[in-house]
């Protein structure tokens, strides 16, 4: 049978092709303006129970789950009633993040450490997911969740010996600064490499599930690195077995200098990534730590209850630069941040500690003061060890060690011909 082709009329010439370049609203020099951005009132969205079929609760992967309304109130059916030594430990923990990133950040200008990545404007997320999390579960985290092991309580003055690449540094010079790792603390060793944690973490959930164990893994990705193939990888393995894991994107609108609407293609939110994979998707507030932490907890109780994965996406803004290596004023307005629509992560619980009777302006001075104190405190015993410039360095001897269970002949001759 003959095959035929549509063809322009006669006389017509056919379009040229041509190609969707998706761009920003707000380039440098422009003013930012969210006030058409669809953002719905606290309280208003439902929450399911948690054995929902997926199906039902597709809308979900377009909206925004939020808790604290601008009063600091926390209301609708996500609120929970959390006690208040629970929600000042939270801000207690945002605090030192930030006053960490600031010690950080300046190390960083002085020369003390080559390279950082701040969390300003993040902390919520990862402060509060921490929350959700029981002991032995596993975090598959990206460089920018550091506050997972922060509202664990690990020693910040380890983080720092590692930022610094000193002879305290648990990884012994072997990773590059930010990329922490503790598994007592549920904190898988961060790759550099994009996504990979995804498909770690699949694969970690699936085997926990195989071992007849109770412990749940959570993964960790940036909006960007879901245009990565091991992303969509995880997702298919993990709705296919029902893998006890909790797959988070954290959606802080930039990817470096790339804006959110490259890696998001036509899909409207990445939450909606999941809804193909018959995995069950929520889009939640990010800079509002009460529905943080409520979603979490929501997704970890479904994957303890063997129900399998829960996509959750965490619409956030990055206020800083991409690292110490990036400034964001060549690609976006300086002001974007200050007009970012869901504000300051710390300030909204500040005012919601306030509201309740729980803080005060006084007590948040003094708790800034104190976080400020110990960040200090912890850098001056991590300094005195070493840092890049200066001090006690890990022994080029351990580049050689912990390879293999038992070191080969080959290894053994290079680590003797280098002198040790």
């Amino acid at each position: 049978m003959a095959t035929t082709f549509a063809t322009p009329p006669p006389g017509a010439s056919p379009a040229p092709l041509t190609l969707n370049v998706p761009e920003p609203e707000f380039r440098p020099g422009d003013t930012p303006d969210f006030s058409n951005a669809v953002i719905p009132r606290a309280g208003t969205v439902r929450r399911p129970p948690v054995d929902v079929d997926p199906q039902e609760i597709r809308d979900l992967a377009f909206t925004i789950i939020r808790v604290l309304n601008r009063k600091g109130e926390a209301v609708g059916e996500w609120a929970e009633a959390l006690d208040p030594d629970v929600l000042r430990k939270g801000l207690r923990d945002m605090l030192t993040l930030r006053a960490y990133d600031a010690r950080m950040m300046k190390a960083q200008r002085q020369g003390k450490t080559s390279f950082y990545m701040q969390h300003l404007g993040e902390e919520a997320v990862s402060c509060a997911f921490q929350g959700a999390l029981a002991r032995g579960d596993m975090n598959f985290p990206t460089y920018r969740q550091a506050g997972l092991l922060i509202s664990s309580g690990y020693p910040l003055m380890k983080m720092m010996c590692q930022v610094y690449s000193n002879d305290g540094d648990t990884a012994r010079g072997r990773q590059l600064p930010v990329f922490y790792s503790s598994k007592e603390h549920g904190f898988f060793s961060i790759s550099g490499n994009l996504a990979t944690q995804y498909i770690q973490a699949v694969g970690w959930a699936m085997g926990s599930a195989i071992r007849g164990d109770t412990k749940i893994a959570a993964a960790w990705i940036g909006e960007g690195a879901t245009a990565e193939n091991d992303f969509h990888a995880a997702l298919v393995f993990a709705s296919t077995y029902k893998a006890p894991v909790i797959l988070n994107v954290v959606n802080n609108q930039w990817a470096i200098s790339t804006f959110q609407g490259i890696a998001r293609g036509g899909s409207g939110t990445f939450a909606a990534r999941g809804l193909g994979f018959g995995i069950p998707a929520l889009r939640v507030d990010g800079n509002d730590y009460l529905a943080v932490l409520a979603v979490a907890r929501w997704a970890a109780e479904r994957a303890r209850r063997n129900l399998g994965p829960t996509l959750v996406e965490y619409v956030t803004y990055r206020a800083g630069g991409h690292s110490t290596s990036d400034d964001p004023t060549a690609y976006r307005p300086k002001e974007e941040s200050n007009a970012w629509p869901l504000g300051d992560p710390v300030l909204r619980l500040k005012a919601h500690l306030v509201a309740i009777g729980e803080w005060s302006d006084e007590r948040h001075v003094q708790a800034e003061a104190e976080a400020h104190d110990t960040v200090v405190s912890a850098q001056r015993e991590a300094e005195a060890i070493g840092t890049l410039m200066s001090g006690n360095l890990p022994s080029p001897r351990d580049m050689f060690e912990d390879v293999y269970a038992e070191m080969p002949p080959h290894l053994k001759r290079q680590r003797q011909e280098s002198g040790y």
